[in-house]
């Protein structure tokens, strides 16, 4: 039988689905004290409709549980809304296509899903036989029966029937996608000739550093006109150009000795404590251990001491100072080789029948893991392998003391009730619980305050302008830095953790000075120097990388007008150059040698279908190429029939791949939960 508790592991989101639920509608019932004034706030737009603060928190709060809870750090927070976001971009864009398309999920389909005729990821995750890890129907009937009459599991049992369906309809979409695509024989001769052939040869190299800047000439009217002409190439996500000034707080000299001085006199009071164990529960910086460890594990220095009974450190490990000393001494095995049995928690009834069954002589303990066990290991008769004694918790620790070859041992621990053979032990070795006691190295408060201070005072004086950012800045030895703040970001690039300076950029105008904003190292003060929302890369902003290319082309002409003759040796005497030898050159290589880095060369060799020729003059990254090819050196690495295979999974991959990107493009995402989340 499926019960709660094991859903909950398998598939977090939905059990916890009612918790959001119900915080959802405290929130909405608090619209005024929330300043929402009666209205649900809009957080983003998604194919022109807007997605508002109670549509995108009901997903956010999927998710949360989905990922295992609410104690999230800013990084797995920041995975939450991606994620809710996808979500919110399915349920309005994907599905909503997939029937204008017609690609719905019949009750057939669905039939044949839960059926297991149709394979489903979905319903094969949740519903899983943890011994065989196979899709077990008879577990999805047992969680019907259970969910009949019960608001909370049908609930649940809704949200998975969703997923698959979903699940189910983008398969159809991928594969409609998928038989479009056509891997032609062009493409397969060109990828058996990038596997297969190997080109040697001479080539003559006219490089445009051989032109002078000065010999051509890029008018402004040029450079715009390509701009014009090429203007995809310059697309842009808008932003905002951010300087801010980084006061972090660390801990200085002063501090650091006077933490070496606290945590050595703590050292000597720890070394000194007579009821060890009274005095880690006393002390916030003790701590007893929850496993054992064997002298291997640790240093040699901390090894020798404990052996000799001593206190090892305080020593400063990191950015701590580190004391330990032995609470507890075990002669044990290093290792366990164990099998074992898990069942529920509730059935204790099944399990004192195991333990009396195993426990017999003679008895097959690897059937009855098999027959009875909810673990994975089950199929393996229960099998476990060798555990190390200093990776077991204290609770089996403590079952595992005075074991031998073919002991039977029963542990309640959590949700589980579970009976252990021991197959085989490793040698007989000292292991040790360990009391620790740590000092970390930081701030003390009164360089908290001092810093706090200064980064109080610099925001006074950096308010109103730009300008007068930069001259506060002027005789602090901290500097600043700026960068730009994309829109829909949620940090500041070289800063951290920076949310809270990101919303606060969102809404500020350009010459605006931040108050003080505290992270979580420090504080920081911000200016905003420029907004940028357009839609392209301005003109005076990529001009330069414009100038650059132009006059890469005029000097590929110039070179080409020396480059004249039937053979390299007449082109190499006419442009006041050498014919020089490249070697091993692959279409499938970034690098050729003699000849470097240059594509463009490598897919002209390619092209070469005969020995001797000359190849058109080729526009390389570096210079003006002309190429001959000696010999064209054919192997069989691939054949065919392997590349056509294999060019015709690339090309299927990458239609639908471009598919999903394509849809996802035309959505119109207008994205701005970083002010909400």
């Amino acid at each position: 039988m499926l019960s709660l508790n094991s859903l909950r592991t398998k598939f977090g989101v939905l059990l916890s689905i009612i918790i959001g639920g119900a915080l959802l509608a405290f929130i909405l019932s608090l619209k005024t004290e929330m300043g929402f004034s009666g209205n649900d706030p809009e957080v983003g737009e998604l194919a022109g409709d807007e997605i508002h603060y109670s549509e995108f928190l009901a997903a956010y709060e999927d998710v949360k549980a989905q990922m295992g809870g609410d104690n999230f750090d800013y990084d797995q927070s920041s995975q939450a809304v991606a994620m809710a976001w996808q979500s919110l971009l399915t349920d309005r864009v994907f599905v909503p296509g997939y029937e204008k398309l017609g690609l719905v999920v019949t009750p057939a389909e669905r039939k044949a899903m839960l059926l297991g005729e149709l394979p489903s990821g979905v319903y094969g995750s949740v519903f899983a036989d943890p011994r065989t890890g196979a899709y077990d129907v008879a577990a999805v009937a047992n969680f019907l029966a259970q969910a009949e009459g019960n608001p909370e599991m049908q609930r649940i049992w809704n949200l998975i029937d969703k997923q698959a369906r979903i699940e189910r309809s983008t398969n159809k979409y991928v594969d409609l996608v998928r038989g479009g695509a056509y891997a032609n024989a062009l493409i397969v001769n060109k990828g058996l000739a990038a596997s297969n052939n190997t080109y040697n040869g001479h080539f003559v190299a006219c490089k445009y550093s051989s032109v002078a800047d000065s010999l051509v000439n890029v008018s402004n009217r040029e450079i715009k006109k390509y701009y014009n002409n090429h203007k995809s190439k310059y697309e842009q996500t808008p932003y905002r150009s951010v300087k801010y000034a980084h006061f972090e707080v660390e801990a200085t000299d002063a501090d650091k000795k006077a933490i070496e001085e606290q945590a050595k006199k703590a050292g000597a009071e720890f070394a000194k404590a007579a009821d060890l164990k009274a005095y880690v529960r006393e002390e916030a910086h003790a701590s007893l251990a929850n496993t054992y460890v064997s002298a291997k594990s640790l240093s040699a220095d901390e090894a020798k001491a404990l052996r000799a009974g001593k206190v090892y450190g305080p020593e400063l490990q990191g950015d701590e100072w580190y004391a330990s000393r032995v609470a507890e001494v075990r002669n044990v095995a290093d290792s366990l080789e164990l099998q074992h049995i898990v069942v529920s928690y509730l059935d204790h009834k099944l399990a004192d029948s195991l333990y009396a069954a195993v426990r017999k002589p003679g008895a097959d303990f690897a059937a009855a893991a098999s027959q009875h066990s909810i673990s994975e290991s089950a199929v393996e008769g229960g099998l476990l392998g060798k555990v190390a004694y200093s990776d077991l918790p204290l609770e089996l620790a403590d079952a595992f003391v005075n074991v031998r070859k073919g002991s039977i041992v029963k542990v309640e621990s959590g949700n589980a009730i579970q009976i252990f053979k021991v197959v085989s032990t490793g040698a007989n070795t000292r292991h040790y619980r360990l009391a620790t006691q740590t000092y970390p190295v930081e701030a003390s408060q009164e360089t908290q305050r001092a810093i706090h201070k200064e980064a109080s005072f610099f925001a006074v004086n950096a308010k109103g302008s730009v300008e007068k950012f930069d001259e506060a800045l002027k005789g602090l030895t901290i500097g600043s830095s700026l960068m730009n703040v994309e829109q829909g970001s949620r940090n500041v690039p070289g800063l951290p953790n920076s949310l809270e300076v990101v919303r606060w950029a969102n809404d500020a105008k350009v010459g605006e000075v931040s108050d003080l904003i505290k992270l979580e190292d420090g504080y920081v003060v911000a200016v905003v120097t420029a907004i940028d929302n357009s839609e392209y890369k301005p003109l005076d902003k990529v001009s330069s990388q414009i100038k650059n290319a132009l006059l890469r082309e005029k000097k590929a002409a110039l070179l080409k007008e020396k480059m004249q003759g039937a053979t390299l040796e007449e082109i190499a005497a006419n442009a006041g150059s050498k014919v020089e030898e490249f070697k091993d050159a692959k279409s499938s290589a970034y690098y050729v040698q003699g000849l470097g880095v240059e594509p463009r060369v490598i897919g002209a060799l390619a092209s070469a279908t005969a020995t001797g020729e000359l190849l058109p003059l080729v526009e390389g990254n570096s210079g003006v190429f002309a190429v001959v090819v000696d010999e064209i050196a054919a192997a069989e690495n691939q054949t065919v029939e392997a590349e056509r295979v294999k060019a015709q999974a690339d090309a299927e991959g990458q239609a639908a791949r471009r598919a999903m990107w394509a849809v996802q493009e035309n959505a119109e995402v207008v994205d701005n939960t970083v002010s909400f989340f």
